[in-house]
């Protein structure tokens, strides 16, 4: 079987990776190791950038119908300091959304497929095929027939954090930090909530609504990991009610919907991101810690800056090698501010930085904008640490 493109891994990087090399004229394979739909691991929350890029690819729509709300209201409390605001429009779109994993990348499947692609679930890859130094297919296996072979100038993992491609293709890691926070999460129905952030004295706690219920994420230091899974649940509530006491009322009367889920995995790297006949989008090139909610704008970035450099270039090696370079500079350079930002935010050795921060922040209306527009990518954080800024920091202000 001969395409343009084979995309490892079918959620919220390979899907519209797939979907965009379609609409550009390209034949494109969509291997999915899991059957579809499913649900997984998130946070959920699609910051305004994210947004953006749904409606710019005509899926917006298909998401608000969801049921998920438009989420325009976000609050980030650190002990005594509190700021309130939302990051401003991208390309007119002024909210963020959630909405249920299952949904969202069913819609980002039926995009791809609309666009042309061909989709296969159940169809995990345990090979890639190699000619002289260059990835140029897959061995997969499909429930039905059993393995096959597929080939194609490019390969594209986006099989997250564990990739079987990056694994294969030899993509090492350039930046490694260790993990710092391990997190469980409910959902909640009957419970008002807005996109809401707290971090308190033992951890931090993130509400997010999504259709008919609040996601409500508890975060713990790494290092507790093993004594917070032996007891998940009287743990959860237990950082739920010391660190987010207000939001703890609000749950106090209501009933949780599914089972508490949790991991204690929470990476943080680059990946090489792409070499001969290969490339990487999504957690399999690049993750950091789900508390500051990026990876899911984050894959769609990437989605759009693979595309946007490899071009109509693909079948001349050339080309695409330097395609590929362009785009693994690109996307080290894009996403570094976010990557040092979850750092900072996601260690415990930071917390009175974070306080100052915050409390020099809450003094503007200004500086509470631009640091709300950093949170979600709208600007960089260059634009958060003016010379107003600055000044309050030296000061203690």
């Amino acid at each position: 079987m001969e395409y343009d493109v084979i995309v490892v891994g079918a959620r919220c990087a390979g899907a519209p990776t797939a979907m965009l090399f379609a609409r550009a004229g390209h034949r494109v394979l969509l291997l999915e190791r899991a059957a579809f739909p499913a649900d997984t691991l998130s946070t959920l929350y699609i910051q305004q950038p994210g947004v953006a890029r749904l409606r710019r690819w005509g899926l917006l729509d298909a998401v608000r119908a969801t049921g998920c709300p438009p989420l325009d209201h976000v609050v980030y409390a650190l002990g005594d300091v509190r700021v309130e605001g939302c990051a401003g429009a991208v390309d007119g779109v002024s909210t963020a959304y959630a909405p249920r994993r299952r949904e969202l990348d069913r819609i980002l499947v039926d995009g791809a497929v609309a666009a042309g692609a061909e989709f296969r679930d159940r169809c995990p890859v345990g090979e890639l095929l190699v000619e002289d130094g260059r990835v140029t297919g897959v061995v997969a296996t499909s429930p039905g027939t059993g393995p096959f072979t597929a080939r194609a100038p490019l390969v594209v993992g986006a099989d997250g954090m564990r990739s079987t491609v990056a694994r294969l293709a030899g993509a090492g890691k350039t930046t490694e930090h260790p993990r710092l926070t391990c997190a469980y999460y409910t959902f909640w129905a009957g419970v008002e909530a807005d996109f809401e952030l707290y971090e308190g004295p033992t951890g931090w706690v993130s509400a997010v609504p999504t259709a008919g219920a609040v996601l409500v994420s508890a975060y713990f230091p790494q290092d507790r990991f093993d004594e917070v899974r032996s007891a998940a649940a009287t743990h959860y509530e237990a950082c739920v009610r010391d660190n987010a006491p207000a939001l703890w009322a609000r749950l106090e009367g209501a009933a949780t919907t599914e089972r508490l889920r949790g991991t204690g995995d929470q990476q943080n790297f680059f990946r090489t991101a792409a070499g001969p006949g290969w490339a990487l989008v999504g957690d399999a090139g690049h993750h950091k810690d789900s508390i500051t909610a990026r990876g899911i704008g984050d894959a769609f970035l990437q989605a759009e800056l693979l595309t946007g450099h490899v071009g109509t270039g693909l079948h001349d090696p050339r080309h695409l090698d330097k395609a590929l370079a362009a785009y693994g500079a690109d996307r080290d350079a894009q996403l570094a501010d976010a990557y040092r930002g979850t750092l900072l935010v996601a260690g415990t050795d930071a917390r009175e930085q974070r306080r100052a921060l915050l409390r020099a922040v809450s003094t503007s209306a200004d500086l509470t904008q631009r640091y709300f527009d950093t949170v979600a990518g709208v600007r960089p954080v260059s634009e958060l640490y003016t010379p107003e800024l600055q000044a309050l920091l030296a000061t203690g202000a």
